[in-house]
């Protein structure tokens, strides 16, 4: 199966990237006229065995600080154009690179922050069994608007329960939850609140 899923990954990607280049063009427009340079967001996120790689995305997110230095909330640094990326998932196109390098994958649990690591119990940990995703169960199941613990749930469930067919529901419903927009942020807050590991 793991080979399968790599042709398919690097299939998709691949056409992904060259039918799709009218939108990121359009999109990397769009970002450098709202935030500016650089267009793309890039950061260290845990993959497959925990090794650490460089995510990209496109940024959304305005590099405005307080009078300390300190960066604002994340509702007061997105701005229209970044909410309507986030909305319509158009910030993760540059993650199809990811999946091209065999850093990631078209469907699995989505790749965290490194700060994460030492926060997971051991069976939270089990995400990292298998390629992080740029859509995962958690995504088309409510994506921000699940708690942290309900997340990692469906990762595991992810985790123990992976075929092909599953991927293709995933994607199908990933199409769905895009089109409504569900979850794009948790009850309250502009994206998701930090996870602070078990209490």
């Amino acid at each position: 199966m793991v080979a399968v899923k790599r042709l398919i990954d690097v299939a998709v990607a691949a056409s992904a990237l060259v039918v799709g280049a009218p939108v990121i063009a359009a999109t990397a427009a769009l970002v450098y006229a709202d935030v500016g340079r650089p267009v793309l967001f890039r950061q260290p996120r845990v993959g497959l065995g925990g090794r650490v790689f460089e995510l990209i995305k496109f940024r959304t997110m305005k590099d405005a600080v307080d009078r300390d230095g300190q960066p604002l909330p994340d509702g007061e640094r997105l701005g229209r154009i970044g909410r309507l990326l986030r909305a319509s998932s158009l910030d993760e196109l540059p993650q199809l690179i990811n999946v091209l390098r065999g850093e990631m994958s078209l469907v699995g649990p989505r790749p965290l922050l490194v700060e994460y690591l030492t926060r997971y119990s051991p069976e939270q940990a089990r995400r990292h069994e298998v390629q992080p995703g740029i859509t995962g169960l958690a995504q088309v199941a409510g994506r921000n608007a699940l708690s942290w613990p309900e997340k990692f749930a469906l990762d595991v469930y992810y985790v123990d329960h992976r075929s092909l067919g599953l991927d293709l529901k995933i994607l199908a419903r990933t199409v769905a939850a895009v089109i409504r927009r569900d979850g794009i942020s948790a009850s309250g807050q502009a994206t998701m609140p930090p996870f602070r590991g078990e209490r």
